[in-house]
């Protein structure tokens, strides 16, 4: 066969270089070794198919291209154009393609075959029809070993030579049928073997969408074939042919041979499932830049970028410089078109970049995305967008800036079907129902449909709005708003979410008087019993019934049955601002009807009382300052009061339950408070003697830090306009009245309550007040000093009024200590001596810091009971000192109560008005034996004095220094007696003395005793 490639003479002229200059040699051998180690080490598979895709574009039929690997050979059948000597030359030498000229070629720096060097040693490529030619590194060796000006040289290269360099002619390959070419490599060793099976394994559709010429890899392997297509992706090119001027603005900076190719071309792609949607992309995609085959540029994308980047010496890395600022504006470009070619569905967010890449060109590339993302309408919205705004753009610009700032203005849109197309920065989010987004479309403009996610980090790159449910509330507003139905309203409350009420706090609600309010708080919708009340006078928010729904009330709203409309703010303002309405009457019918609808009790609502009616002089009055006419109060009070009655028509129209209830007295009017300080500026409700009362109460209580405080203040008003008090006690001391009376419990203290304090200091019973009479029957000690109460009133109320039951009550009360010695010293009350030596004991359990000493006290004198001056008694603390003071008014009582009784009255004891010192001389006696049995613990003898004088005067006896001095039986009973301790044995002891034989019987009384 002829040399049709001309292979020899392309070895001769290789040949002849080399002896012309063993630097050529060697130079060729590292540039070969560099690509075949370094650039293309792993581009083997790339590299065939990048070859057969070119011969598919030359010939211009559908590119397929098998891969075969047998044993340890691989073969690659492509269709296309076939193998001729440009071809040849170009595959055999470096850096010198022959598509220079080629729009569309793939391989572009004539280097990529030199991919084969890096796992076979004999490669040979051959087309139908035609020879063969091969490369061999063995018959390369051979050749420059005849050399002798390359000895040098291959010895120093311990016999590696440029494999690719020297083309050989080769016998005819057998092409499979249907393809026009056949690349065999015979591979190296186990190693290249596995190299060329992971390729193999790798090879993914990526590689096809970069050669587009390329339709079809099938990869033969282990007896099953794969079958490797393009298919189920969207993609989106762009391509071009650079001016003349362009070509030296952006070639400036790049080899000849590129500059010799003025074009530019680029590809997106991405998969997408069987509905469009785009899907992230296989893994055996790698994520890098393709230029057009892979790179080792990281693009971090979820799409396959191909494009024509230039690349750096090392064919892996895009170099820098205009043409590639000019290409990543481009790729951006594109990528936005992608983006909105693709379906109008929340797929597309996961496209958007995020602002970070994995290498600079990634980077740049993202910033350059989301340049122009946030201004091109690519999102569906159900409301048209706010109106035009200027957003940056770099479509415009000639050569990609980073820093330059394209503006240009988007027209107003016509919307697409049932949605508008809108700008990232035109758009808004809301979360949420589709219900409730259809709803509120018309008033947030730019609003996404539901399914779009509010939080996924696409939203912020492209500039959407995140609109809260408040901010929609917000939005709520104006004439569009004004003119809705109300049932529209309630269709709206039907899908608000609810979980969060505060959103919801400001949203409008229509009432039935028109108007359009703000927030449902304090809203009322209307239920049965409600809806014939004409409630207009009251200014309340009553919610239009069609737009009703619960919704409002889990917002703050209000069902307005009559009990609750009663208690609205706005109804107690109406109330409370009546006497100011010029026309107060409408008020009063409506809050009448309303208590009468709703049942209300007299006192269950206080505050009614300030609602104006009419009395029956015509005049306005509080409802709390008129009395019904037939009313219980009306028979009690003194004629021409503050007080009017009602108006007759008012209680033929409403009748006298419900004026009640309003306020209108039929009895006593009731102060009701809670939480009372009791405090001047606390504690003031119109009350006749209040601050006194306050005062009193005060005085109870031990001293404290802060005012105390009573957590309910009950009290009945108007007690000083009582003229028939037998009347009037008969409704006080009933319930509902009675709790008026009950004491209060403060700062751990009881204390009379108001009602309770004001009765007791007036003349309410028969004309004297409470706390001068007694119960009838009551303590006996209390007799002769108080007058009996009246009879047929409550027993347990005239005792919470001050009216005195027992003595022990009496001195543990507020002042009763001294009160009793008051009474005691009246001359006109008559006091037994069993009585004054009992409320005498009772008075000694009185702590003398609750008592000013009195200035005359009962007492005994002479065997009478007197009433004497404070400065003239004594208080008797032993039986022999009596003689000593019986010139003196005597305070008696058991003798161990006497100091505490000198204490409490401030008066002195015997003991220290006298010495009792014995003055007489007598002679020592021994004690009766007799007397000993009857007194075991008696002194062994006494002092008998013929007559016995103590400070001078004659006494019967005295124990005076643990001595028995006496005259007489009756004075040495007396005397033995108080020095056993034995008191009350005197008379016996005294017996025993006149008569021992009665000895026997005296010791069986004492036992009896």
């Amino acid at each position: 066969m002829s040399d049709i490639y001309g292979t020899d003479r392309m070895r001769a002229a290789v040949l002849s270089a080399w002896t012309a200059s063993p630097a050529r040699f060697r130079e060729d051998a590292n540039a070969e070794e560099d690509f075949a180690l370094g650039g293309y080490r792993d581009r083997l598979i790339v590299e065939l198919a990048q070859n057969a895709a070119d011969a598919a574009l030359r010939a211009g039929v559908p590119g397929v291209l098998r891969l075969t690997l047998d044993g340890d050979v691989l073969t690659a059948a492509n269709t296309g154009a076939p193998l001729d000597a440009t071809g040849v030359e170009g595959l055999s030498t470096l850096r010198v393609s022959g598509k220079r000229d080629e729009f569309g070629a793939a391989g572009r720096f004539g280097v990529g075959f030199a991919a084969v060097v890096s796992v076979c040693d004999e490669p040979s490529i051959g087309s139908r029809g035609a020879g063969a030619v091969g490369w061999s590194r063995s018959a390369t060796t051979a050749a420059v070993a005849e050399i002798p000006e390359l000895a040098g040289e291959l010895a120093g290269r311990s016999g590696h030579v440029p494999l690719l360099r020297l083309p050989f002619e080769a016998p005819p390959l057998d092409v499979p049928e249907g393809f026009d070419t056949l690349v065999r490599l015979p591979l190296r060793d186990s190693s290249a073997l596995g190299a060329v099976r992971r390729m193999l394994a790798e090879t993914s559709p990526a590689l096809l969408l970069g050669m587009p010429a390329l339709e079809v890899i099938e990869i033969e392997l282990d007896g099953s074939v794969r079958r490797v297509a393009a298919e189920g992706w969207h993609v989106v090119s762009d391509s071009g042919e650079f001016t003349a001027e362009e070509v030296g603005l952006l070639f400036a900076d790049r080899p000849t041979e590129e500059r010799a190719r003025p074009y530019w071309s680029l590809r997106w792609a991405v998969p997408v499932t069987g509905t469009g949607e785009p899907g992230p992309p296989p893994a055996a995609v790698p994520s890098v830049v393709h230029a057009p085959t892979p790179s080792d540029e990281p693009l971090d994308l979820p799409a396959l970028l191909i494009a024509s980047f230039p690349m750096a010496t090392d064919r892996r890395h895009v170099a820098k410089g205009p043409l590639t600022d000019f290409l990543v504006g481009r790729v951006a470009d594109a990528y936005v078109r992608l983006l909105q070619e693709l379906p109008r569905t929340p797929k597309l967010l996961d496209l958007v970049p995020s602002l970070m890449g994995k290498g600079e060109l990634d980077a740049r590339i993202r910033r350059a995305v989301l340049d122009r993302l946030p201004g091109m309408p690519l999102l569906p919205a159900l409301s048209a967008p706010a109106p035009a705004v200027r957003t940056p753009s770099f479509a415009d610009a000639e050569v990609y800036e980073p820093d330059a700032e394209w503006r240009v203005e988007h027209p107003a849109r016509e919307p697409e079907g049932d949605v508008w197309l809108v700008a990232g920065r035109e758009a808004a989010v809301v979360p949420g129902s589709g219900e409730l987004l259809v709803k509120i479309a018309d008033f947030v403009p730019g609003l996404l449909p539901a399914g779009w996610p509010a939080r996924h980090p696409a939203m912020t790159a492209l500039g959407v709005r995140r609109v809260e449910l408040s901010d929609v509330v917000d939005l709520l507003s104006g004439e569009a708003v004004e003119a809705r139905e109300s049932s529209w309203w309630r269709s709206l409350y039907d899908v608000l979410p609810v979980d969060d009420p505060e959103s919801l706090a400001a949203l409008p609600v229509p009432l039935t008087d028109g108007r359009l309010v703000r927030g449902p708080r304090g809203t009322l919708i209307l239920t049965d019993g409600g809806g014939e009340l004409d409630l207009s006078p009251l200014g309340l928010r009553i919610v239009h019934p069609d737009a009703a729904h619960p919704t409002l009330l889990r917002l703050g709203g209000a069902e307005a049955t009559p009990r609750t409309i009663l208690d609205d703010p706005l109804t107690k303002a109406a109330v409370s601002q009546s006497f100011d309405n010029p026309d107060p009457e409408p008020v009063a019918r409506a809050v009448l009807s309303l208590v009468e609808a709703s049942g209300l009790v007299p006192g269950e609502a206080p505050w009614l009382a300030e609602l104006a009616l009419r009395g029956t002089d015509g005049e306005l009055y509080p409802a709390g300052e008129l009395m019904l006419a037939d009313g219980a109060l009306a028979g009690v009070l003194e004629q021409d009061t503050h007080l009017g009655v009602a108006a007759p028509e008012l209680e033929e129209t409403y009748g006298s339950r419900v004026l009640a209830a309003a306020g209108v007295l039929d009895g006593f009017a009731v102060v009701h408070d809670a939480d009372v300080l009791l405090d001047p500026d606390d504690c003031d409700h119109d009350l006749d003697g209040e601050a006194d009362w306050l005062d009193h109460v005060l005085d109870l209580l031990p001293e404290l830090d802060v005012p105390p405080l009573v957590a309910e203040f009950v009290a009945v008003r108007d007690l000083e306009l009582v003229a028939d008090w037998r009347a009037a006690l008969a409704l006080l001391t009933r319930p509902p009245l009675r709790a008026a009376l009950h004491p209060l419990r403060v700062a751990g203290v009881e204390v009379p309550s108001y009602t309770a304090w004001w009765l007791a200091g007036h003349p309410v019973l028969d004309g004297r007040r409470p706390p001068e009479l007694r119960l009838p029957g009551a303590d006996p000690l209390l007799q002769g000093l108080y007058s009996d109460a009246p009879a047929g009133l409550d027993e347990a109320a005239l005792s919470m009024l001050g009216v005195r039951t027992t003595l022990a009550d009496l001195l543990a009360s507020h002042g009763g200590p001294e009160e009793l010695l008051d009474l005691m010293a009246d001359d006109s009350i008559e006091v037994d001596r069993a009585q004054l030596r009992a409320l005498w004991i009772a008075l000694a359990a009185v702590d003398p810091s609750r008592v000013a000493p009195p200035p005359r006290v009962r007492a005994v004198l002479g065997g009478s009971i007197v009433v004497a001056a404070a400065d003239d008694a004594v208080v008797v603390e032993a039986p022999d000192l009596l003689q000593l003071v019986t010139d003196r008014p005597l305070v008696l009582a058991p003798y161990d109560l006497a100091e505490l009784l000198s204490e409490l009255l401030d008066l002195p004891l015997a003991g220290e008005l006298t010495s009792g010192e014995v003055t007489s001389q007598g002679e020592v006696r021994e004690v009766p034996a007799e007397v000993r049995s009857l007194l075991p613990a008696a002194p062994p003898t006494y002092v008998e004095h013929e007559k016995l004088l103590v400070d001078g005067m004659e006494c019967a006896w005295r124990f005076f220094e643990g001595a028995v001095h006496c005259t007489g039986v009756d004075g040495l009973a007396r005397g033995l007696a108080w020095a056993t301790g034995q008191w009350n044995d005197r008379l016996a002891v005294a017996a025993l003395l006149r008569d021992p034989g009665a000895v026997p019987l005296l010791l069986a009384e004492a036992d009896l005793s």
